[in-house]
């Protein structure tokens, strides 16, 4: 058997970054994939109607942290993408985040300054000092009136839970803007990478001290590696643990079913991404993949998400209970020496891109200098 020094399970954004890093100190690294491809739920590629698609949906990569862009982009060039979401509320479609082009569409408002903007949202939210949950969250910032249009139902179906069954947290991520400002982001670097994600993962993952294995489970194999230095684990921490805490309530995770169609037209909706946070449709959205990049193509490629249960883990469900269940698997992790848990589904934690990037760097150079302290001891 080749030399194994660091053995990582997982081929997404905290594996490759951690492979990359190891790789380039010299270390013979082994990643070991269940899926037949890279670049976790980040991966995408050409379909047939010749449109780069994302398979497990869009990613947007947007950052305020020079570090995380400067490492992207050692990898890929980028070009600029300014995000815009469009919300279908009864028979108007809005922007959102919430804005002024947004409550004056719903409501026949004429606000045209912040100063009116921040006098209406005071005068129409529901005031919690401290929010303990989403619902209070959401109505403590826009109020009860677009908390029903444009939150509620629109939670329930993402996450099969209403506001009030998750933590604030979960909420607060959305932003209210007191301005024109339409951008789903206001990070300083907004971008996608050219020839798409697969490509930059492939470009991350091209050290030859790096063997990646597809469509190998960690589980089905573990016994025949041993020896390394290190291994780090990128997937559900319950099941490293052979869900040993979940016997009565397991760890919640959400799924999402994407259901593809190509449409013979140029365009199929005026943007990349229209949410529906109504009741009349069971989808969370619709992306149209043709509008990324301004792709060519005679026909179109849409897809719907619909939010379930069942199928790959994509969300942790971050609530109190999940929670207490959770830190019982994190007191297992501490326990082990040279066993790393990271990323969103070892760490059960929502992170955007850039903070998947940087927190897999944070423990790069962190064990690093562990390392060196050992060593000088």
């Amino acid at each position: 058997m080749k030399q194994i020094d660091i053995l990582i399970i997982g081929a997404g954004i905290s594996g490759a970054v951690l492979a990359e890093r190891y790789a380039a100190i010299g270390k013979k690294v082994l990643i070991l994939e269940k899926r037949n491809h890279i670049a976790g739920n980040c991966y995408d590629y050409v379909d047939d109607n010749g449109i780069l698609v994302s398979k497990y949906g869009a990613h947007l990569f947007h950052t305020n942290d020079e570090s995380v862009w400067t490492y992207v982009n050692k990898f890929s060039n980028w070009y600029p993408w300014q995000h815009k979401v469009i919300a279908k509320v009864g028979d108007k479609r809005v922007p959102i985040p919430v804005n002024i082009t947004t409550v004056n569409e719903l409501f026949g408002t004429t606000i045209s300054s912040e100063q009116e903007m921040t006098k209406w949202l005071e005068e129409n939210r529901t005031p919690f000092e401290n929010p303990t949950n989403g619902e209070e969250a959401v109505l403590n910032r826009v109020g009860p009136i677009l908390y029903e249009k444009m939150f509620k139902h629109y939670t329930k179906k993402q996450w099969d839970k209403y506001p009030a069954e998750l933590d604030a947290s979960v909420l607060n991520r959305i932003p209210v803007r007191h301005s024109f400002d339409d951008r789903y982001f206001s990070d300083v670097y907004q971008a996608l990478p050219e020839g798409g994600y697969t490509q930059l993962f492939e470009n991350i993952l091209s050290n030859p001290n790096i063997e990646t294995k597809l469509q190998t489970d960690f589980f089905d194999v573990k016994k025949e590696y041993t020896g390394y230095q290190k291994l780090f684990y990128t997937g559900p921490v319950d099941h490293f643990f052979n869900f040993k805490h979940s016997l009565t309530e397991k760890l919640e995770y959400r799924s999402i079913n994407f259901v593809i169609e190509t449409v013979n037209s140029e365009f199929f909706q005026e943007n990349s991404v229209v949410n529906y946070p109504g009741t009349d449709v069971d989808f969370t959205r619709i992306i149209e993949y043709k509008h990324f990049g301004n792709q060519k193509s005679d026909k179109t490629t849409v897809v719907r998400e619909f939010t379930v249960d069942e199928g790959e883990p994509y969300y942790p469900v971050p609530n109190p209970k999940n929670q207490e269940i959770y830190d019982k698997y994190k007191v297992e992790a501490e326990k082990l020496i040279d066993i790393h848990f990271v990323g969103r589904l070892a760490n059960y934690k929502y992170f955007n891109m850039d903070q998947a990037f940087k927190n897999a760097l944070d423990l790069f150079y962190k064990l690093e200098e562990q390392d060196k302290i050992q060593t000088v001891r």
